[in-house]
């Protein structure tokens, strides 16, 4: 990678002395990190701390209602969270040494889902989606947490078309590459809508698809963390480094992961 050098004065004591200020000569990706309802910007910390290492600015945040602001928890609306994700994006493409043409975002669950809607508001060129979400535009304003789950878990096992969702919409749009990770037994977020988002990326450059084998929706076990990890290190680091070499992204392909049983999944 080729770099630029600036020349620094530093003031110490009632001195100064020089210095040279060694930088990428152009701007590096960014990494936004949307986490998933009930959950919290701790857990991609270490997923972030990883492609940061790649050369890339990551951000990580709590959406409202989580964290310190739960009392926040039970009247939180979709729209307050997509407000939260665009603000979080907008932080992110302000930072100096970020390129704002090469962005990507990554969610689970919840996170996932609006982190497709984002893509329709704001420049994207990457999206990493584990196990995302599903929900009927027409109650887009009542506060998540009084969803009727009975009637979500319904609509979640149908087909849905990208012209009657606003996530998949936003997906059918999408022009950029694209990775998928589904859990095998998954009764949160199930197979047909995995299968609707992926019918939905017909204008993606690239779709990559991974299962991870035996993994509930939460994984709850470690070994299916270190899967994800792993398997979005890897995507990322081909997309960064296809980037920077002015590359083309891998072809779309399917790969299921081995992993052992799973345990109850944690709510969407």
């Amino acid at each position: 990678m080729t770099t630029r050098e600036e020349m620094v004065d530093i003031a110490v004591d009632d001195q100064h002395i020089a210095g040279t200020v060694v930088s990428p000569a152009s701007a590096v990706p960014g990494f936004l990190f949307v986490h998933g309802w009930s959950g919290n910007q701790q857990q991609y910390l270490a997923r972030a701390r990883e492609i940061a290492a790649l050369g890339c600015v990551c951000l990580t945040f709590d959406l409202r209602g989580h964290a310190r602001t739960d009392a926040q928890f039970e009247t939180v609306t979709r729209e307050d969270n997509l407000r939260d994700v665009i603000a979080a994006y907008d932080v992110l493409a302000s930072q100096r040494n970020v390129d704002p043409a090469a962005i990507a975002v990554v969610g689970s669950s919840y996170g996932g889902y609006l982190a497709t809607i984002l893509s329709s508001l704001r420049p994207v060129r990457w999206l990493a989606l584990r196990v995302p979400a599903l929900y009927k535009d027409e109650d887009w304003g009542v506060p998540k947490r009084r969803l009727d789950r009975d009637e979500l878990a319904t609509y979640r096992r149908g087909v849905v078309r990208a012209a009657e969702n606003r996530a998949l919409k936003a997906c059918a749009a999408f022009e950029g590459d694209v990775l998928i990770v589904e859990s095998e037994h998954d009764d949160i977020v199930p197979h047909p809508v995995i299968t609707n988002y992926r019918k939905a990326f017909e204008k993606a450059h690239s779709l990559t698809y991974r299962v991870i084998e035996g993994a509930d929706h939460g994984l709850s076990e470690e070994p299916w963390q270190q899967a994800y990890t792993s398997l979005l290190v890897t995507w990322a680091a081909e997309m960064v480094l296809g980037a920077r070499e002015g590359g083309t992204a891998p072809a779309a392909h399917t790969h299921r992961q081995p992993m052992p049983q799973r345990q109850p999944p944690s709510e969407a």
